[in-house]
């Protein structure tokens, strides 16, 4: 019996055709949003969490609370210094402190100028060890920065393939910062931070030479010695730091993070996002709703007359309401798995873009079928209810009266 009332229900649907498809694009369009978007969420998602992947549980980081975009320190108006590295040595649980420098400066290579990023490394052969370490640093040709190796540069690993400035760059070869020259020892490994990958490491010295600067850092790493304590470490550093500061709780210019801290703070962000796409899908599936009603409902007055036949040769209230709760499921059904296929392989072909782009395979966008699983099944949903009311319309209509019509 089941399988008559959809062979009759699909040959409906099948019969009026475009109006079929134009209804089903409402609800396409929100099934698709929703898979594409979350789709890419969860692959952001994955993307951020790798390069926190690099954050030892170990360390906390410091840095000024900014006044701007830029990299960290460079926007603020009061830099850590000296006195701030003092302070944090001072604390019960710390073990090694590293000031850092993170700056954009110019790059010149083959007579051709450009901009990237700068990133020091300790003077201390304990401490660069300790970076390396921490960052799962190796180098793919030539070798790391050591202590003492002043007029040299150590490049991420996108300057291998890098064709902006005509040239490969190599070993042993010569590049200007802020018109200054040095000479390249090294290429790291590619890491999962694609942020490393393009940057340039240079001893402290000469980056503090370079920018003519002594007693000022972007920000601070600290590596506790108990990990399991580092949480009671970074609310004493953040307490002795806003009374050296003389800053009240809620008003400090810096920050202390943890990178279970950082982590979480980028996860409510994503989750925030997904809300807002989940709400925009939301709208787009309630437009969609409200189409196939209208269509079952505009279903009904042409259909009158054959619902009255139906009726009269023995079809019951509840024949007529199954019959168009399917035709109404069904517009629902195929607009969710349309719109759940053309989704996920927009967020494939987005992630697919992005990582061509970018020059990394950042963007790992997974099937997730129980997302697709919901995405259909709640369109097949909002298919039978928007047709609930058409489909009782038209089940109590009255033989006599349909039959005239």
């Amino acid at each position: 019996m089941f399988k008559d009332y959809f062979l009759l229900a699909l040959g409906n649907l099948r019969h009026r055709g475009l109006r079929s498809w134009l209804t089903i694009l409402g609800i396409f369009i929100g099934i698709a949003a929703v898979v594409s978007l979350i789709s890419m969420g969860q692959g952001l998602q994955t993307a951020i969490t790798g390069q926190f992947g690099t954050l030892s549980v170990d360390k906390l980081t410091i840095q000024n609370k900014g006044t701007g975009f830029g990299p960290p320190g460079s926007t603020v108006v009061e830099k850590l210094n000296n006195k701030d590295i003092e302070i944090i040595e001072g604390v019960g649980g710390v073990g090694k402190v590293i000031p850092r420098l993170i700056r954009v400066g110019s790059l010149e290579y083959n007579k051709i100028s450009g901009f990237g990023y700068a990133v020091d490394i300790p003077e201390d052969q304990e401490l660069i060890d300790l970076v390396y370490d921490s960052s799962n640093f190796e180098a793919e040709q030539g070798r790391l920065l050591k202590a003492g190796d002043k007029g040299k540069v150590l490049l991420g690993n996108n300057f291998l393939e890098m064709n902006d400035f005509e040239k490969e760059f190599r070993v042993g070869g010569k590049i200007k910062l802020n018109g200054k020259e040095f000479e390249i020892i090294g290429f790291l490994e590619k890491g999962s931070d694609f942020q490393t990958n393009s940057v340039v490491f240079i001893m402290s010295s000469d980056l503090k030479e370079l920018l003519g600067i002594e007693n000022e850092y972007d920000l601070i790493v600290v590596q506790v010695r108990d990990k399991d304590e580092i949480e009671e470490v970074a609310e004493e550093i953040e307490r002795k730091l806003r009374d050296s500061r003389n800053e009240k709780i809620g008003e400090e210019t810096f920050t202390v993070e943890t990178p279970l801290q950082m982590l979480e703070s980028v996860n409510t962000i994503l989750n925030i996002i997904n809300l807002i796409v989940l709400g925009i899908a939301a709208i787009s599936l309630f437009v969609g709703g409200i189409g196939i009603a209208n269509t079952m409902y505009t279903s009904v007055l042409e259909r009158t007359r054959e619902i009255g036949i139906m009726k009269a040769i023995g079809a019951q209230n509840k024949d007529i309401l199954i019959i168009f709760l399917i035709e109404s499921g069904l517009l629902g059904l195929v607009g969710g798995v349309a719109g759940a296929i053309i989704g996920l392989g927009g967020a494939m072909g987005i992630a697919e873009i992005a990582n061509q782009t970018l020059g990394e395979d950042l963007f790992a966008i997974a099937i997730s079928y129980p997302l697709l699983l919901g995405a259909i099944s709640f369109s097949f949903f909002v298919g039978i209810l928007s047709g609930v009311f058409p489909a009782l319309q038209a089940s109590k209509l009255n033989v006599v009266d349909a039959l005239r019509s």
